[in-house]
C-alpha cells in the first residue's frame, strides 16, 4: 500500500506511520462525515411537514430551514477549505464533525421553529468546515495515479448518501418522529470523530503559517455569496424579474467581481485567482454546478410526482428511487477508473450525455405512467451524476496544487452547493409558470365548468406541488376532473423543466469534450 506524500516543501507537517500512513484508513474516515453531512442535505425535505406540523411552522418558516443551512454552508466553504490548508486539514474537519453533530442534536431538542432555523445555519457552518477536507486530506495523502479512484469512492459516497436520504428520512419520520431524523447524526458523528482521530494524519501548507491572513477576502467572499444564494433561493417566492431578487444577484455578482480583482492584488489571496488559469479546473468548477443542479432539482420533483402525484407514502416514493442510488454506486468507481485512464475529457462528456438521456426520456411520463416507465431514467441519471462527480471532482482537486487542496475542496462544495440551489429553485419555478399558464385549459378539458375552472387556476401553488385542489364536499365526477386536470398542468411543467434540464446537460457536455485536457503526467 503506497504511503502518503506529506513531506513536500508546501505542504508537510511530519511523515505520517504505521495507520497514520496509510491513505485508504483516511478515506474510510473522511467517508463518515461526508455521508452525514450528505445524507442531511436531502433527508430533510421528507421531513418538514411533519415539523410544520408539530411546530405551528409557516411554510416561509420552512423554507428557512433548508435556506439557513444554505446559506451558512455556501458562504463558508471556501473559508473552511483555507483554514485547513492553513492550519490543519485533519483539524478542521474534526472540528467540523464535533459541531455538525452537536448542531444537530440541538435541532432535535429545540421544541421551536426558531431553534431549528438557527441551529441548521450552524450545521452549515460546521458542513463547510468539514466538506473541504475531506478533498483536501484525500489529494495530499494519496499519489496522483491512485487519486482518480479515491475520488471516485469519495463521489459515491456523496451520492449515495444523498440519493439514500428520502428513503431514511421517509422511515423515520413514519415510524419515529422527525426529531430522529437529526438524532441519527449522534451516532454517525461520534464514530466519525473516533476513528478520524485514530487514523488521520496532520497535512497543511506549512508555508501558509507565515502569511497574513486574508481577512477582507473572507468577508467579500461570504457576503458576496450569501447575496446571490439569498436572491436565488427567493426567487421562486418573490418572482425571478422582481426588484429583490434582481437587486440580490446582481448585488452578490458585483461583490464577487470586486472580490476576483481583490485577490489578485492581495500577497497571500484566500482564492488564488492563478488556479483558474488550468482550463480543466475551470470547466470542472461548472459542470459540478450543473451536475447538481440536475440531481437536486430533478430529485426534488421527482419526490413530489411519486408522492402526490402517484400517491405513494414517503417510504415507497424513496424505495423506487433506488435505481437511481444504485447506479450510482457503479458509476462512481467506474467513471474514476476511466477517468484515470482516459482524463475527465471522456468521462465528463459522458456522464453528461447520460443525465440528458435521462431528462429527455421523463418527456415520455404521464399522470399515471407505469413505473418501467420510471426506472430507465433513474438509472441514467445515477450512472451520469456518479461519473461527473468523480471526473468533476479529479478535474478541480486535481489539478490544484497540493498545497491548495483545501481551497480547491471548498471551490468544488462551493459549487455543488450553488448548482444544487440553482437547480431546485429554477426547476421549480419553470414547474411553477407552466402550471399557471395552462392549468385552466387542462381543467376544462378534463370536464371542469368554465366558471370552476378559472376560480381554480388561484392553487395553482399547490397544483405545481403535484396538489390538486379538490375538497369533500366535491362532486365524485367533478373531483375526479379536478385532479385529472390538475396532474396534467403538473406534468406539464414537469416536462418543461426536464427539457431545460436536458438542453443543459447537453451544453455541458460539448463544454467538456471541447475544453478539458489531460493534465501533464497524469
Amino acid at each position: 500500500m503506497p504511503s502518503a506524500t506529506l513531506t513536500t516543501p508546501t505542504d508537510a507537517t511530519a511523515a505520517p506511520r504505521g495507520r497514520r500512513a496509510n491513505p485508504w484508513l483516511t478515506l474510510i474516515a473522511v467517508a463518515f462525515g461526508l455521508f452525514m453531512v450528505g445524507l442531511d442535505g436531502s433527508v430533510v425535505s421528507i421531513a418538514n411537514p411533519e415539523i410544520g406540523r408539530d411546530l405551528g411552522a409557516s411554510t416561509a418558516d420552512l423554507q428557512w430551514v433548508t435556506n439557513s443551512y444554505l446559506l451558512a454552508l455556501a458562504a463558508a466553504l471556501i473559508l473552511g477549505g483555507k483554514l485547513g490548508d492553513r492550519f490543519g486539514r485533519r483539524t478542521f474537519y474534526l472540528i467540523g464533525v464535533a459541531g455538525f453533530t452537536a448542531a444537530s442534536v440541538a435541532i432535535g431538542l429545540s421544541g421551536s421553529i426558531t431553534g431549528v432555523i438557527v441551529f441548521r445555519a450552524f450545521q452549515g457552518f460546521f458542513g463547510a468546515l468539514l466538506m473541504p477536507n475531506t478533498l483536501g486530506m484525500l489529494r495530499a495523502v494519496f499519489p496522483p495515479k491512485k487519486f482518480g479512484m479515491a475520488v471516485g469512492i469519495w463521489a459515491m459516497v456523496s451520492s449515495v448518501s444523498t440519493a439514500l436520504g428520502p428513503i431514511v428520512g421517509g422511515l423515520l419520520v413514519q415510524h419515529v418522529n422527525w426529531e430522529s431524523v437529526f438524532y441519527i447524526n449522534a451516532p454517525i458523528g461520534v464514530v466519525a470523530i473516533v476513528f478520524s482521530a485514530a487514523v488521520l494524519p496532520q497535512s497543511r501548507n506549512s508555508a501558509a503559517r507565515d502569511e497574513k491572513f486574508d481577512i477582507v477576502g473572507v468577508a467579500l467572499l461570504a457576503v458576496g455569496l450569501l447575496a446571490v444564494v439569498f436572491g436565488v433561493v427567493k426567487g421562486e417566492t418573490w418572482g425571478w424579474t422582481s426588484g429583490g431578487t434582481l437587486g440580490a444577484i446582481a448585488a452578490g455578482v458585483l461583490i464577487l467581481v470586486l472580490f476576483g480583482r481583490y485577490e489578485t492584488r492581495v500577497a497571500s489571496p484566500l482564492l488564488p485567482m492563478r488556479l483558474f488559469r488550468n482550463p480543466a479546473l475551470t470547466i470542472g468548477t461548472v459542470i459540478t454546478a450543473l451536475n447538481f443542479f440536475v440531481l437536486l432539482g430533478v430529485i426534488f420533483f421527482v419526490m413530489l410526482y411519486l408522492q402526490n402525484v402517484r400517491g405513494f407514502s414517503p417510504v415507497e416514493a424513496g424505495v423506487r428511487t433506488l435505481p437511481l442510488s444504485l447506479a450510482s454506486v457503479v458509476a462512481s468507481p467506474l467513471g474514476a477508473a476511466l477517468t484515470e485512464r482516459f482524463g475527465p475529457r471522456l468521462t465528463m462528456p459522458l456522464g453528461m450525455g447520460l443525465q440528458a438521456i435521462a431528462c429527455f426520456t421523463m418527456l415520455s411520463w404521464g399522470a399515471d405512467s407505469s413505473y418501467t416507465t420510471m426506472w430507465p431514467p433513474f438509472i441514467a441519471l445515477g450512472l451520469g451524476v456518479g461519473m461527473v462527480m468523480a471526473s468533476s471532482s479529479d478535474a478541480i482537486v486535481g489539478n490544484a496544487p497540493v498545497k491548495d487542496g483545501g481551497v480547491a475542496g471548498g471551490l468544488q462544495a462551493t459549487a455543488l452547493q450553488i448548482g444544487g440551489a440553482l437547480g431546485t429553485s429554477v426547476l421549480v419555478s419553470l414547474i411553477t409558470g407552466r402550471v399557471g399558464a395552462t392549468l385552466t385549459d387542462e381543467l376544462t378539458s378534463a370536464g371542469v365548468p368554465a366558471g370552476a375552472a378559472n376560480g381554480l387556476a388561484e392553487a395553482k401553488d399547490a397544483v405545481a406541488m403535484g396538489a390538486a385542489p379538490v375538497s369533500a364536499e366535491m362532486p365524485t365526477q367533478l373531483r375526479s376532473a379536478v385532479v385529472e386536470g390538475s396532474h396534467q398542468a403538473f406534468m406539464n411543467g414537469v416536462h418543461a423543466s426536464v427539457l431545460v434540464a436536458g438542453v443543459l446537460c447537453v451544453l455541458g457536455a460539448l463544454v467538456a469534450a471541447t475544453g478539458v485536457r489531460r493534465a501533464p503526467g497524469r
